[in-house]
């Protein structure tokens, strides 16, 4: 498994290695404009890569955690806002990522990221509330909301909030999830003639968790505005 994520970060590492930094915005159309900040809306919003169920007033959750979006439709734009930088398909996010329970169902978590070779810092967090804990015959339901901010780019300001409901069951080791939510993004461009956007996207995920006792392994595919995102996250769960 650590093989596997130092892979995946290898690939983030290279895919990225010629993506610059966003810095000529007032290239771009407003159309271009709105089109990027979909892509990036559904990039950087919240990924929970977590079941549904509460992790108890002693658990944690911690991991180094990887997501990959499909930046296709704004592919070519990207090169334009990055002043001729290189065309990606792909944008590999890495992050680090820390959940703790609390007492009565409730869970608290955040994370911190630093994309290499851009311009881009995010940070974001999310507080879950448990309808259902969850256990031998019965899943656990569970309602979150979620935030995310963009940091580094002096031409971009972006944020997302987002609300969804999530529903998993444990088998032994093995635990799959899926939910649906909505996340709001807010985009506005600094200093140049392009008008801010703001515009919802529905979601959908679904992930699994194996927990292995002395390391934990998730995945999730996601798809926000129908661009989809997968991600990975190494760590421990107790």
């Amino acid at each position: 498994m650590k093989k596997l994520f130092a892979l995946l970060c290898t690939l983030g590492i290279a895919q990225t290695a010629s993506a610059a930094n966003i810095s000529t915005l007032g290239a771009l159309s407003q159309p271009e404009f709105r089109t990027l900040s979909e892509d990036l809306g559904a990039a950087l919003s919240y990924k929970p890569v977590t079941p549904a169920a509460p992790l108890g007033t002693t658990g944690f959750d911690m991991g180094i955690e990887v997501t990959q979006t499909d930046m296709s439709k704004s592919s070519q734009i990207w090169s334009k806002a990055t002043g001729g930088g290189s065309p990606i398909n792909n944008l590999y996010i890495p992050k680090l990522h820390i959940d703790k329970g609390l007492p009565f169902g409730i869970d608290v978590a955040a994370f911190y990221s630093k994309v290499p070779t851009t311009n881009i810092s995010l940070y974001g967090g999310e507080l879950r509330y448990a309808i259902l804990d969850g256990g031998v015959t019965q899943p656990a339901v569970a309602i979150r909301g979620s935030f995310t901010k963009l940091s580094g780019i002096n031409q971009l300001s972006l944020d997302t909030k987002g609300i969804d409901l999530s529903i998993s069951k444990g088998f032994a080791m093995f635990t799959p999830y899926a939910g649906i939510g909505q996340v709001w993004v807010n985009s506005t461009a600094n200093g140049v003639n392009l008008a801010a956007e703001s515009f919802t996207q529905g979601k959908v995920f679904v992930g699994a968790n194996l927990n292995l006792g002395f390391s934990n392994l998730a995945a999730e595919v996601d798809k926000t505005g129908g661009i989809q995102s997968i991600s990975m996250k190494l760590g421990f769960r107790f």
